[in-house]
């Protein structure tokens, strides 16, 4: 006899796992079923997915440690410490990478059995219906099994995107995966895509000595940031050595016995021909949901493989609900992970809600960049009315004492009630910064309400309450 669940979790990516413990803390019996790509040496399957195992948890590590060798390397006569030249092993950063990874993966574990979640290993596809539920078939190595859930959240995550003429064999042609596992820092490195994985991935090894060209097919760098950060962001990369060429056309990329080479066409026509030691392929991400089965259950993909679903992300076959990177919307882990809070409280008849535009976006580089709400092109194209306040780090004097001054806090509020309707930060740890803002736009704050707040002193997150003060220009140390 099949077993049956309440809830059947497909994936254990950051929505799948989240979605798999709040739906068990609500008295649900809850299965999460993960086949995973990144075994560990047991050859049991690592859960926590992409972000995990080859994706957020890992290139921070990376992050950390590149920052770190570039501080020791560069920033420290200014504080008056001086040494002999500095190394780096790149095999002991990786295991570092490699243990911070395993510990949090193997937290998951924790998790589950804490609150009672039953791990189905395998690759789980539907096989129809039943009176009490959904029959999912689990693929395993040591077999197949069917089990039936009420209730199916989808959490199955994605993939890194591949180009014709440039085939990823995760050595010498990477995507994500390969690009943080180099065993060496590369002597000459491309990347394809100036988006956020590619320029993270690329500043890393920047860091460590590779000289880093990037390629970006798009006209304009960062679009989906402020105007202002963005040309900001753009001069900063290309004074620490970033060379970013907007506007290419990708051509043929072919190995050789040193490395690879790539053909692409510059915004004016003109074809040039790039050669590297290694080549990272980060152009975006697709939707897991091949393999899935979905016809079984009366649903079908749109034409770029993702489910449709409502604004709680219902699918059209009731009882189904699907979560993260295979739906609509940005491909952010917390993203996922509130989705999946969302729908294990909606199935407990609780009444939770997501504003998206509260959401907000990180990118790791140094300085790190961060936004939440509209950026100023958005709202001009929409008419609405605004003000605008900035405030540059260069006048932190805890920015100035870390030796972090680049960038700035900008803010965006309406013209008359004054809600605030975007923040937008590049400087040091804006990563955390921008939590403030997410927090205040959640409660539909005004810019006054930041400015009237005391922050404590002296701290980066001061920039965030000037840059408040500067809507009403009354910022008081500018």
């Amino acid at each position: 006899m099949s077993k049956l669940f309440d809830i059947l979790v497909i994936g254990a990516g950051p929505g799948g796992y989240i979605a798999a413990i709040r739906s068990a803390q609500l008295g649900f019996s809850v299965a999460c079923c993960e086949f995973s790509a990144y075994d560990d040496p047991s050859g049991e399957p690592r859960l926590g997915g992409t972000c995990l195992n080859a994706g957020c948890i890992p290139l921070k590590a990376l992050v950390a440690s590149s920052e770190a060798f570039e501080k020791v390397s560069h920033n420290l006569a200014d504080h008056g410490i001086t040494f002999s030249e500095a190394s780096i092993d790149i095999g002991r950063m990786q295991k570092r990478k490699e243990d911070i990874v395993t510990k949090m993966t193997s937290g998951i574990q924790f998790l589950f059995r804490k609150n009672k979640i039953t791990l189905l290993k395998g690759r789980a596809s539907f096989a129809g219906r039943t009176e009490e539920g959904f029959r999912v078939t689990i693929r395993g190595k040591e077999g197949d099994e069917e089990i039936i859930a009420r209730k199916v959240i989808v959490a199955t995550g994605s993939k890194a995107r591949h180009i014709p003429n440039v085939r990823v064999d995760n050595v010498t042609i990477c995507d994500n995966e390969g690009a943080l596992k180099f065993t060496e820092a590369p002597k000459k490195l491309g990347v394809i895509g100036a988006g956020v994985i590619g320029l993270e991935v690329g500043s890393v090894w920047r860091r460590l000595g590779a000289e880093v060209t990037v390629l970006e097919v798009m006209p304009s760098f960062l679009g989906a940031a402020d105007e202002n950060i963005s040309r900001e962001a753009a001069k900063l990369f290309l004074k620490q050595g970033l060379h970013i060429k907007l506007g290419v056309r990708i051509g043929q990329a072919k190995q050789l016995e040193s490395g690879v080479e790539i053909a692409y066409t510059d915004d004016q026509g003109a074809e040039h021909m790039l050669e590297c030691d290694k080549l990272i392929v980060s152009v975006g991400r697709v939707p897991n949901t091949d393999q899935l089965n979905l016809e079984a259950v009366g649903l079908q993909t749109d034409e770029r493989g993702f489910i449709p679903v409502n604004e709680h992300c219902a699918t059209a076959a009731p009882g189904i609900y699907a979560i993260g990177d295979v739906v609509r919307g940005p491909m952010l882990a917390h993203k996922a992970e509130d989705e999946g809070v969302m729908v294990a409280e909606l199935l407990a008849g609780q009444k939770p809600h997501l504003d998206y535009n509260t959401m907000p976006w990180v990118i790791y580089t140094t300085p790190e960049i961060a936004w939440v709400g509209k950026t100023e092109q958005q709202l001009r194209a929409e008419g609405r009315e605004y003000k605008s306040g900035q405030f540059p780090f260069a006048a932190n004097g805890r920015a100035l004492g870390l030796g972090d001054a680049e960038g700035f806090v900008k803010m965006l509020a309406d013209a008359k009630t004054d809600e605030i309707l975007g923040v937008h930060i590049i400087g040091a740890n804006a990563s955390d910064l921008i939590a403030e803002a997410s927090l205040a736009m959640e409660f539909r704050a005004a810019s006054e309400d930041i400015a009237r707040t005391c922050h404590p002193h002296p701290s980066l997150s001061e920039a965030v309450r000037e840059a408040a003060l500067a809507i009403d220009k009354r910022a008081l140390n500018m």
